[in-house]
């Protein structure tokens, strides 16, 4: 997951966000960010490196959690995303659509899951930092202070009904910073929200090591929120608004 290499073939992810409006927001940023690439060079959804080593941000999360994340959790669902876009062309040329509406929502969940995941790793690092500079600003325009924000942040992460994420957003119409929470991988999605920070609550993030308890893997997952890759997100965010 090289942060200096540009998406270079859109035209699968193009197809997906005219499918789908609620993936077109994120197919526009990461497009323009350069800090995610979701494809192969032969435009086929594609699980990229992790930008560190699986031991890297311990011991908030352990290794043997990452790696069953990123591999499994993270992987499978780029594998279906791609067969959700084969299925949906195989309709097409068939001219049968009756299954088109199942493998459409299919996509929506899988390349929801994909777009979320890429951006959950780049967001996590193993040191400390906070918030400064324009983020801060706007952070504390918004919400006051960051303290409130965190609490605000990690309220909503704990408070997912089942699995899904917390996010911090940026609303480009409003131009202003948002929290919300999102159901699995896209429901409960703000149609036009950049997400630049998200914090994955599905019980698979934190079981092998924290069990039921997930504000404890909340609040440990505070500490290597890497702000930097935030602002860098926020920056581009606010180009696109």
């Amino acid at each position: 997951m090289n942060r200096n290499i540009f998406l270079k073939s859109t035209a699968i992810l193009s197809a997906a966000a005219s499918l789908l409006p609620t993936e077109s927001v994120f197919a526009q940023s990461l497009t323009e960010s350069g800090m995610d690439k979701l494809t192969d060079d032969d435009g086929n959804f594609a699980l990229q490196s992790l930008p560190y080593n699986e031991n890297f941000l311990e011991p908030s999360m352990d290794q043997e959690t990452l790696h069953l994340h990123y591999t499994f959790h993270h992987g499978d669902a780029v594998k279906a995303a791609n067969k959700d876009i084969a299925m949906i062309k195989k309709a097409i040329d068939d001219n049968s659509l009756d299954t088109v509406d199942y493998w459409t929502k299919k996509l929506s969940f899988h390349l929801s899951s994909h777009v979320l995941h890429t951006i959950f790793w780049t967001n996590l690092t193993n040191k400390k930092s906070e918030p400064t500079g324009e983020l801060l600003k706007q952070m504390e325009k918004d919400f006051g202070t960051y303290d409130k924000l965190k609490l605000l942040i990690s309220k909503t992460s704990k408070g997912v009904d089942g699995n899904g994420w917390g996010i911090l957003g940026y609303q480009p119409y409003t131009g202003k910073l948002t929290v919300l929470q999102c159901e699995n991988h896209e429901k409960l999605t703000q149609w036009g929200v950049i997400p630049l920070l998200v914090i994955d609550v599905w019980e698979h993030s934190y079981y092998l090591k924290y069990r039921n308890r997930r504000p404890e893997f909340v609040d440990n997952l505070f500490p290597i929120i890497n702000w930097d890759n935030v602002a860098e997100r926020f920056k581009v965010a606010k180009k696109l608004g």
